[in-house]
Order: structure tokens, then C-alpha cells, then sequence
């Protein structure tokens, strides 16, 4: 070894040593004092977030560190109300301790506000009303920043879309712990709306968008919420894919009464008006299944939405098609009432019973008091043919309701559904009172485990089921029935088919064990439930099993094994393409 390298080496231990004592020593630890729990919740994150808590290698780091330390935490502290703030670095460099006494917080001492402009007295009251820092309410600098904001937009969000804030001030006193703020707003001249100044439109004409204005209308006071309201119905519409509504105030111009009219930018980008879906899938209710969907958005180049599908099952086929109409003028555009034209025929040999309807309906939904109501005037006819006996027509003129609820109730869930139909003589073969209900309760019992109920019934009220359309009378059995019973096997025996009846009622009990780290769980469950035409005979079928469920990205999938008058199995699986 030379000379220089045998010098070098005997340097080694000690520069290791060194290292190895840089290495283990821990960062300055953080100490409160006269800081209440509350407080202390609050500051330990922001300080050990922000800070730089190095450790210092020497005494000269250690005073720079003492110094920024002193400078950063002072300011981090400042943001949340304390201006009094006094940090100390003491300790061994291996073990040095910050400690924090942030003093007493500063509390808002006086609020004043001044307006000018053409605001109303109550404008003004509400204003000040609404003022989010009160006094008596420990200063933040975020809280100051978010209350000149909020105060901002109240006066923008109505009437005075150019307002502005000409001044704002918060005095501190660090020594009282006290802060006066003063802010002064000027409202601006009043606005009114002008004219849609329309952009991107390609396919589609001007008046489509008119079409769904119901809020943005020349004359009217200007406020947020309405241009708001014009944009979410725009965006929900199938027309377009970017909508951006904004007043061009630049281009206002000034009324005799001192007001502005500016005319309203409407950027569009619009959609793909064509859409083709290809699906297939297999379920245990009605074997293999392909389907093919076609949507447009502009039918006849007229900016109509329609709907047709064709579902080709093992057991049962059907074609639809859908056309909707465009809302009313003047309907609110919150919530306006969707109007459709619709065709369905289908074809269907199920438990030896063959069927082929065609129908025609003219519906109307909208939200109504929280809930999805749909209202329909339909006709239906149906050639019924049970096995080795002859075919019969049946016809109804209907009138229906669907009312539809969901929501949470604690951290359980539910869906409501209830019907409400009947027809009448002589359009149609027999008349009679259709009632029906579905509740659908989930409840988490613990983070791994569900508990599913699920309540269903229905009733017919006529003199016979004879001359009712299958359509409206009660069969059970299947998934999301009655498991363990082939698919509507459960109704009235006639021959050797299985007809709806006039009475139904089931019910169900599931529970789901979903396991540690995975989108898979276990079920055991218990369906009972039946549908007949006779509710002195009326006896109730009992089904029970396990199954296996997947929480996959598309939504909850399962497949079950039940015992009910044998052993059987339920699935349904899908897959677009």
C-alpha cells in the first residue's frame, strides 16, 4: 500500500463513525406548549409538512436552522390566526427539540363593509348577512380569502356580472391578538340578457338550442343559475359534448335606464349523431342472447332522438323502436317532461306457453316530488297459444303509472317501485285494475358483510284472468325471483303450460360475506314467493342456496345454486362489443 493510501486509511474508522452517527440521528421533534389538544391537532400537520427539520451537523448549521425554523414557523402559524408566535431550537445535535408556543389566536375585532352601486337595501342586508368571518371567529388567511370570494360571487350571481371588489384590508394586532377587517365592493351596473350568439354548430340548426331554452331569454334579469340551468341541459341533451355558456360583457351595450344588455356566448361541440352497439350474453332465465342497438340523435335531419333494438333469445325474441320528442317551450329546464312514441313486438315460448304481442305506447316521464313517474297510454295485443291447445287474441287499451324511488336511509340503500294500470271495455277484451309493488332494501352490517331484502306483490283486480293480456297478470320463478324454480314456472296450471294469474307475492332474504381484499364474496340467500289465480289456494314456494358474487367494474355479478323443486342453477351474463 503507499504512503498516501496507508494516511488515508487510518481516517476511515472516524469518518465512518461519523457517517454512521449522521445516518441514525433523528430530526428535531416538535413540542407544544400552552396549546390545547384541539389546537395542537391542527398545527403538528402543518408544521411537519412545511417545516424543514433537518438535522444539523454542526453548531453553525444548528443556529441556521434555528433561524429559518423561527422565520417558517411564523409565517406557516400567521395563516391560521397566531401572530405571536415564539419558536426555540434546544437539545444535543442527536436530539434536538423544536419547541412552539404560537401565543394567543387573533380573533376578528370589526367587520366593515361598504357597497356602491345600484344595489337594492335587501341586497345589501343579505349580503352583509351572509358575511362568512364574522366577528368573534379566529382569523385565517383562508378564511379571509374565501370570505371576499364568497361575498363576490353573491353579487355577481345576480343582476351584476361585472362586479368587482375596489379594496380590502385586514389590520392585525399581534399584541391584542385582534384583527379589523374593511373591504369595499362595487356592484357595477345592472345586466340584462341579450341575444344567444351561437358557435360550433355544424349539423344542427340555431333553433335546436332554442329549442331547450327555457331561462336564458332576451330581456331578463342575468343570474349565474340561469345560464347554469341552459348549459346542464344542453350538456344532457345527446347533441353535443362540450357546452360552455358565458356573457360577452365586453359587448354589452347601455340602456336608457343605465343597465347593460349582453348578449350570450353559446360554444358548442357536437356529438357523433350516430351510434351502433353489438352485444351477447347468456343467462339462465332465457338461454344464449345476441343484440344489436342503433341510436341517432337526428332522425330525417331534424334533430330527433329515436331508439331501435333487435334481441334475439333462445326463448324469447323482440324488436323495439323509440322516438322521442323534443321538450316543450317554456318547460322547466331543470326538470322537463321527456315525451316518446314507442313500438315493441315480441315472441316468446316459455313453460309450453307461446306468445306474440305487438304494442304501441305514448309516454310521458318526469321527476315528480322525488320520484321518477312515468305515465303511459298504450294498446296492446296478444296472440296466446298454451301447448296443444288453440291460439286466442287478447286486447287492452291501457292507462299506466310507474312511480320509481331510490336513496339512502343511514348507510342502508333502497329502490321503490310501484304500478298503478288498468283497461277498459269494449277496446279492449276485459276490463281490470293492475296493482303492483317492489321494495329492494340493502343494508351494510359490517364492512364485509350485507344483508339484501327484497318485498314484492301484485294483484289483478277483475272477475277473470280470462280475456287479460299475459303482459299484465303475475308469474314467478327464476333469478330475481324465486331461485330454485325454473324460469315463470310458478303461476296456473293449464294443460301442460304454466299461465300468469291474478295474485302474486314473493320475497327474499340474502346475505353477502364479501372477502378481505377482494371484489369476491359469498351469499347464502332464501326465496319464497308464488302466483296464482285463486288466493284460497294460494300456498307460497319456498328456494334456498349459496352463490358466488363479483363486485366487477360493470356492476355486482353473481351465479347461484338453489334447491327448490331440484337443484338448479341461476346466472346472467353480458358482454357489449
Amino acid at each position: 500500500m503507499s504512503p498516501v493510501l496507508r494516511r488515508f486509511s487510518r481516517f476511515l474508522p472516524a469518518l465512518a463513525l461519523v457517517l454512521s452517527a449522521a445516518a441514525q440521528a433523528a430530526p428535531p421533534r416538535l413540542e407544544f406548549e400552552d396549546v390545547a389538544e384541539a389546537e395542537r391537532a391542527v398545527l403538528l400537520p402543518l408544521l411537519q409538512h412545511y417545516l424543514s427539520l433537518e438535522t444539523p451537523r454542526d453548531a453553525v448549521e444548528r443556529d441556521a436552522l434555528a433561524r429559518r425554523l423561527r422565520q417558517q414557523g411564523s409565517a406557516l402559524l400567521a395563516t391560521e390566526g397566531y401572530f405571536d408566535t415564539h419558536l426555540s431550537l434546544g437539545g444535543a445535535l442527536d436530539a434536538l427539540v423544536v419547541t412552539v408556543r404560537p401565543g394567543a389566536r387573533t380573533r376578528v375585532e370589526s367587520v366593515t363593509l361598504e357597497f356602491r352601486g345600484a344595489l337594492s337595501p335587501e341586497r345589501e342586508a343579505a349580503l352583509r348577512e351572509g358575511w362568512a368571518l364574522p366577528v368573534g371567529q379566529a382569523f385565517r388567511q383562508t378564511d379571509w380569502d374565501r370570505a371576499k370570494e364568497q361575498l363576490l360571487l353573491g353579487l355577481m350571481e345576480k343582476d351584476f356580472p361585472a362586479a368587482s371588489i375596489t379594496e380590502s384590508e385586514a389590520l392585525i394586532e399581534a399584541d391584542t391578538q385582534r384583527a379589523r377587517l374593511r373591504l369595499s365592493a362595487r356592484s357595477g351596473a345592472p345586466y340584462r340578457f341579450g341575444a344567444l350568439e351561437i358557435q360550433g354548430l355544424e349539423r344542427y340548426p340555431a333553433s335546436l338550442v332554442q329549442r331547450y331554452n327555457a331561462s336564458v331569454l332576451p330581456g331578463r334579469p342575468y343570474t349565474t343559475a340561469d345560464l347554469l340551468a341552459l348549459q346542464s341541459t344542453l350538456e344532457n341533451t345527446p347533441y353535443f359534448t362540450v357546452v360552455e355558456v358565458t356573457p360577452d360583457l365586453e359587448a354589452a351595450t347601455r340602456e336608457a335606464d343605465g343597465s347593460r344588455i349582453a348578449p350570450i356566448r353559446v360554444r358548442l361541440r357536437e356529438e357523433a349523431p350516430h351510434r351502433v352497439g353489438l352485444g351477447a350474453g347468456i343467462s339462465s332465465n332465457t338461454g344464449l342472447r345476441l343484440e344489436g342497438r342503433l341510436e341517432t340523435a337526428d332522425l330525417f335531419h331534424h334533430a330527433l332522438q329515436f331508439s331501435s333494438g333487435l334481441r334475439l333469445e333462445q326463448r324469447k325474441q323482440s324488436f323495439y323502436a323509440d322516438l322521442f320528442l323534443p321538450p316543450p317551450q317554456g318547460a322547466d329546464p331543470a326538470n322537463p317532461p321527456l315525451y316518446a312514441l314507442g313500438f315493441l313486438t315480441e315472441n316468446s315460448d316459455i313453460q309450453d306457453l307461446r306468445l306474440k304481442t305487438l304494442s304501441l305506447a305514448l309516454t310521458r316521464r318526469q321527476n315528480w316530488r322525488g320520484a321518477d313517474l312515468t305515465l303511459a297510454l298504450g294498446y296492446l295485443a296478444e296472440w296466446q297459444r298454451p301447448k296443444a291447445q288453440a291460439e286466442t287474441l287478447t286486447r287492452a287499451l291501457t292507462l299506466n303509472s310507474v312511480w320509481n324511488w331510490a336513496g339512502n336511509f343511514g348507510a342502508g340503500r333502497h329502490t321503490t317501485q310501484l304500478q298503478i294500470g288498468g283497461a277498459m271495455r269494449p277496446i279492449s277484451t276485459r276490463n281490470f285494475i293492475r296493482l303492483y309493488g317492489r321494495e329492494q332494501i340493502a343494508l351494510p352490517l359490517s364492512a364485509r358483510n350485507t344483508l339484501n331484502l327484497r318485498l314484492e306483490g301484485g294483484i289483478n283486480l277483475a272477475d277473470a284472468r280470462k280475456g287479460i293480456p299475459q303482459n299484465f297478470l303475475f308469474r314467478a320463478g327464476g333469478s330475481n325471483s324465486v331461485r330454485g324454480y325454473a324460469y315463470q314456472s310458478l303461476g296456473v296450471d293449464e294443460g301442460k303450460a304454466i299461465l300468469g294469474g291474478r295474485y302474486l307475492l314473493a320475497a327474499s332474504v340474502e346475505w353477502i360475506h364479501w372477502l378481505p381484499d377482494s371484489p369476491w364474496g359469498v351469499a347464502l340467500f332464501v326465496d319464497s314467493g308464488n302466483a296464482g289465480d285463486d288466493k284460497e289456494t294460494f300456498r307460497l314456494k319456498t328456494g334456498y342456496g349459496i352463490g358466488a358474487r363479483w363486485n366487477s367494474p360493470a356492476g355486482p355479478l353473481g351465479i347461484d345454486l338453489a334447491r327448490g323443486d331440484q337443484w338448479r342453477l341461476h346466472f346472467a351474463f353480458s358482454l357489449p362489443f
